[in-house]
Formats: C-alpha cells, structure tokens, sequence
C-alpha cells in the first residue's frame, strides 16, 4: 500500500475502533442478497428484517400469481431496503415506501437509483399512512420501531451514537406504531 492509502486504512480502523459501525465504514450492507447503500440518515438494515422481507415474499408471490401486477406500500421505509428486495425479487409489482424522515427517504431513492429499480419503488416523506391518500393497494408491509423508550437509552453506543434513534423508539412500550398500524389500516 501507498502511503496515502496505509493513511487511509488506519484512519478506518480508528474509527471502527471508536465505535462507528462496518457499515457506515463501508457505505453498504446485504440485505436479503442484494447490496445497498448505508448511512447515518437511516437504520442499517439487519438480519431479523430478513424474516419479514421473506416472509412478506411469499405472500407477494401468491398475490402475483392470483393477481397479475401487484402493488405495496412499505411503511417506516427508512433506508427503502425492504422495499427494494420485494421489488427485486418480484419484477410484477410497485412498491412505494413512505417515512418520516427525509433524510431516510433521501437515502432510500439513491437506493433505488444503486439498485436500477427506480422505475417500480418510489419513495415518499410523510406520517405513517398520509402519503397514501387515496391509494389503493394489494399488500402493506411495516417495519416499525418497536423498542421501548426506556431501552432505546440502553441500547449499545455502535447503535446509539449512529443510527437515528427515530428509527428505533416505538414509545413508552414498544408498540407505539403497531397499535397505529391497526388503528389506520
């Protein structure tokens, strides 16, 4: 290695070794197969999502068949990776995922173009079910936040310090966006 590049390398294992997370490093992570990009603006996607993306895969499927096109809404979208793997996965549907966060949705649309399916996944900034006024779909799909307040503050400072506590907090119980999912749906 260069000189710049030894440079380069040390100054990623300082800040690895401060806590900031591989994939904030790397500015990628797999999900489900597929790569995407990270940052700070959205939650890093993680493995236990993987069980709902394959889960709601199959349910996709089914509807895809039965069907023919299908579309989804991906609620609490964040960096748009579950949007984009059920998009990738089953060319015959459009999805479009919402957030809060513009930063997260900011995120989620250079996923789409990194992904080449901008032309099926669409994003939206809103509250939860606004942005969809008016439209009709076949399935709805939502990782919300669901840890407590209380443990949000417990949580290890690789995740605390880095990734946007909006995404993680679902009030005093955790359950704070699945009582709205219920409520709204």
């Amino acid at each position: 290695l260069s000189d710049e590049q030894w440079q380069c390398l040390a100054g990623l294992v300082a800040r690895r070794a401060a806590g900031v997370p591989l994939a904030h490093l790397t500015g990628r992570q797999q999900f489900m197969g597929i790569e995407v990009l990270t940052g700070p603006e959205g939650l890093i996607p993680r493995k236990e999502t993987e069980i709902l993306g394959r889960a709601a895969l199959g349910i996709l499927d089914d509807l895809v068949r039965a069907r023919g096109l299908v579309s989804v809404i991906d609620l609490c979208t964040g960096s748009g990776n579950l949007a984009l793997a059920l998009a990738h996965y089953q060319p015959r549907c459009h999805v479009i995922g919402s957030d809060i966060s513009p930063d997260a949705v900011a995120l989620a649309r250079r996923n789409a173009e990194y992904r080449g399916l901008q032309d099926r996944v669409e994003f939206r900034v809103g509250d939860f079910m606004e942005p969809f006024d008016g439209v009709t779909v076949d399935m709805i799909v939502c990782n919300p936040p669901y840890i407590s307040t209380a443990q949000v503050a417990q949580m290890p400072q690789e995740i605390s310090d880095h990734e946007p506590s909006l995404a993680f907090d679902g009030g005093p119980f955790g359950v704070k966006f699945l009582v709205r999912l219920l409520r709204e749906v």
